[in-house]
């Protein structure tokens, strides 16, 4: 089995039964000890669990209410989604992730000849009306306070499909260019939706330099495109550059 697939299956099994032992997951995975114990490791440094002695216990970040995170520098968020907008091209299909500025994005596609994929109940509820939108849900496990769909539905709905471009919103991106997020269980989602995408474009407004969040998403190589609203620290401009990612300011 790839190790990709095990760090996925051992996230599922801590999402729905919680801490588990390593000779647990062992015995599932039809894996080794010594590979269990390195993906567990693995995870860990990565914020999607924390290991314990014998095994490892899922961990849960703080996340504010959708409506709250909404309410917080919305000009900035606005000018970036506007940019973002304007890269679409008509009859592609754009996948958008679960952030307030994605959503921003969502009213600036409305009357566009497009297909959009989501698991934002926002951006569903903005765009359901339209009738120039094909509009395409991805299922899961509701999460109220964010209003979004999670879990391992959505994950196996994203391999089914590919998308043109991805809006991935973020909670904070370091100077090494790691993309981060304060919710474990929207890390792997938003995964599935890099790796069902052409192309990956972060909406990060500059509140977002080096903003928060504890468990890493991907690396500044998984990006394409970086729109903001103001100019990068000098730290994160070059891990960027290194990647090849073009920043765009607004």
């Amino acid at each position: 089995m790839l190790r990709d697939r095990r760090h996925e299956l051992i996230l599922r099994v801590l999402r729905s039964e919680g801490p588990v032992t390593a000779e647990t997951l062992a015995e599932r995975l039809a894996a080794s000890l010594a590979t269990i114990r390195r993906d567990l490791q693995k995870l860990d440094e990565e914020g999607l669990l924390k290991r314990v002695h014998g095994g490892a216990m899922p961990v849960e970040g703080h996340d504010d209410p959708f409506t709250d995170v909404a309410e917080v520098r919305p000009a900035e968020k606005n000018a970036v989604a506007l940019r973002c907008a304007e890269l679409i091209q008509d009859g592609e299909t754009v996948l958008l992730d679960i952030g307030t500025t994605a959503h921003m994005v969502a009213r600036h596609l409305r009357g566009r000849a497009l297909t959009v994929v989501t698991s934002s109940l926002p951006v569903v509820e903005t765009l359901a009306d339209d009738q120039h939108v094909q509009l395409v849900v991805l299922g899961g496990m509701l999460r109220r306070d964010y209003r979004s769909l999670v879990g391992y539905l959505t994950e196996d709905n994203l391999r089914q499909i590919h998308a043109d471009r991805l809006v991935l919103g973020t909670s904070g991106i370091r100077p090494t260019g790691t993309v981060m997020d304060t919710t474990v269980v929207e890390v792997p989602v938003k995964r599935a939706m890099i790796a069902a995408s052409g192309q990956v474009v972060l909406v990060a407004d500059a509140g977002k330099f080096p903003g928060t969040g504890m468990a890493k998403v991907c690396d500044a190589t998984d990006l394409d495109v970086v729109i903001t609203n103001a100019p990068v620290d000098p730290d994160t401009g070059a891990a960027l550059a290194d990647a090849g990612v073009q920043v765009l300011e607004v």
